[in-house]
């Protein structure tokens, strides 16, 4: 099992934590990201990747803007639940 892969587990372990809805998929090229919805407003969903080679490692966001680093996956999920976050929440 390669970093990323463990490092996108952990993080979707946060996000679930906090009510959204997370799991890591594996995509054909081999390449895999963490597939989040708001399960309040399933229109508010990102997919999150992970850059484990970079010194330091990082989660990126899918526009490509370096997220946070994959050492603290509770702040990566705290801000994914900011920008997933409805209105009314």
């Amino acid at each position: 099992m390669d970093d990323s892969f463990q490092h996108l587990e952990r993080l979707a372990d946060e996000l679930d934590a906090r009510g959204l809805l997370a799991r890591v998929v594996h995509t054909q090229s081999g390449r895999a990201f963490v597939r989040v919805i708001n399960p309040n407003a399933t229109s508010l969903a990102e997919n999150v990747t992970c850059r484990p080679q970079a010194t330091p490692a990082y989660y990126w966001w899918s526009w490509g803007e370096r997220m946070h680093q994959v050492d603290d996956p509770a702040g990566a999920a705290t801000k994914v639940a900011r920008v997933l976050a409805a209105v009314s929440e």
